[in-house]
């Protein structure tokens, strides 16, 4: 079983307590830092900006894992860039003015690029991309709000992917999920191929962070 790394998404973090709630989550083992950015366009929410991920690069070496949910991505690459990002992904349904340039305009920066899906976003439709991205996002609850339900009906997504990666001798590519995980979503979207668990609410409203934190990690064994 390949490695299961764990990106805490800090929507679910006290932002009145940034800095406490990030250095949680990296004393209990996690790897990543998942910042969901969102503008109150292609989703109805409005989170952060580039500002923001640029302090909390100052404050954690995790890998931050950077999802624009926003229209016109490719006029806010170089910020999130500057900022710090490790991984931007953007979504393949948002408005952009070409998808496989901005893409690219990612990777040359030298950090790697992710694409995104919504839940009734058939994978194929993304396959002309899958051979330029380093990471690919199902969301398995519609974005735009924490806290919802996971959507199992998203989970032949996954397996679609996984071997849509195989045909084109992808096995680097990750594969990340996110929407309602917690220790028994996330064995069923690790049985499926998924190898990056993006979870908040799990996390962040555990009595016990590194305890959960090992359990999303366990089901990969």
């Amino acid at each position: 079983m390949n490695k299961i790394i764990v990106s805490p998404s800090i929507l679910s973090a006290n932002f009145a307590n940034l800095q406490s709630d990030i250095k949680k989550v990296d004393n209990a083992g996690a790897e990543w830092l998942h910042v969901d950015v969102m503008d109150g366009h292609f989703v109805p929410n409005i989170t952060i900006g580039a500002p923001v991920v640029r302090d909390i690069r100052k404050i954690t070496d995790l890998v931050l894992d950077v999802h624009l949910m926003i229209d016109n991505p490719e006029k806010y690459i170089k910020d999130f860039v500057d900022a710090g990002a490790d991984i931007i992904t953007i979504h393949s349904e948002a408005p952009c003015s070409n998808i496989e340039e901005t893409i690219d305009k990612i990777r040359a920066y030298g950090i790697k690029a992710g694409i995104s899906i919504k839940p009734k976003t058939p994978v194929n439709e993304i396959e002309y991309l899958i051979t330029k991205v380093d990471l690919v996002l199902i969301m398995t609850v519609e974005p735009g709000f924490g806290g919802q339900s996971f959507m199992s009906e998203c989970v032949s997504k996954i397996t679609d992917l996984k071997k849509m990666l195989e045909k084109y001798e992808l096995s680097e590519t990750f594969i990340e999920v996110d929407g309602g995980i917690n220790a028994e979503t996330a064995r069923t979207v690790i049985q499926a191929g998924a190898n990056v668990l993006v979870a908040g609410s799990y996390i962040y409203n555990s009595s016990d962070i590194k305890d959960s934190i090992v359990k999303l990690k366990q089901t990969g064994f």
